[in-house]
């Protein structure tokens, strides 16, 4: 087991800034869906940054790192600024999921780039400090990809205090929504066991390798990058 964490360290840490960057994004662009709708909450909190540490929840993080699906501090936002709160609520729960998506997609076209220029054998086989500089890098490009797919597809899970519950407010009855809002506590315990248990792995990780292969084909990406 020592062993295997060793070997896993070096991506372990390429992970680190690309995960800070991920929640960063994702709850700036909660906080900055809901300003432009007319909440003002996560603005005057300071929440409209890209500064880690105002997004941090260190047991998401811990999790984004070693189960690659986490989250992060939740912006607050308060629905009564919004002019149609079912909408609003929705498009803001949406916007952090797309946010990533997009920065997903960015890796993508930026791991498509380095491949031009970069022999493959030399990239996964050459010997030598600059291959493995080489090769750290195409495992940096390729963590952008999966770990902001990774955040985006498990926020989207229908359940609170998850994004994809601020959705589904669009589509459930009022008295419903709250009703599911009142066991979120216990909801977000069950959610944390099933990913200890590497329940919650296999159909993400799935939803997250099909969301890969499309971009990569989107860019013309060569197969045997992904």
């Amino acid at each position: 087991m020592i062993e295997a964490f060793i070997n896993r360290l070096p991506s372990l840490l390429l992970s680190l800034p690309i995960v800070l960057l991920a929640l960063s994004v994702h709850e700036a662009a909660h906080g900055y869906a809901a300003y432009r709708l007319g909440d003002p909450t996560a603005r005057n909190l300071g929440r409209l940054t890209l500064n880690p540490l105002k997004h941090l929840d260190p047991v998401g993080f811990l999790c984004m790192v070693f189960f690659r699906f986490g989250w992060a501090k939740p912006v607050p936002v308060n629905t009564r600024n919004f002019k149609n709160p079912r909408r609003d609520m929705a498009l803001t729960g949406i916007a952090g999921p797309i946010s990533n998506v997009l920065l997903a997609f960015l890796f993508v076209v930026l791991l498509r780039i380095y491949v031009i220029f970069v022999d493959p054998v030399y990239l996964l086989y050459g010997d030598g400090f600059m291959a493995t500089v080489a090769y750290l890098f195409y495992i940096f490009l390729l963590s952008g990809v999966t770990l902001n797919l990774s955040l985006a597809v498990f926020n989207m899970i229908p359940v609170p205090p998850l994004d994809g519950s601020r959705f589904c407010y669009v589509f459930l009855p009022t008295k419903v929504y709250f009703g599911l809002m009142k066991y979120e506590r216990y909801i977000s315990l069950a959610i944390m066991l099933l990913l200890f248990l590497g329940v919650l792995s296999g159909p993400l990780g799935w939803i997250v390798d099909k969301l890969m292969w499309l971009m990569c084909r989107m860019v013309a990406m060569p197969a045997w990058v992904y």
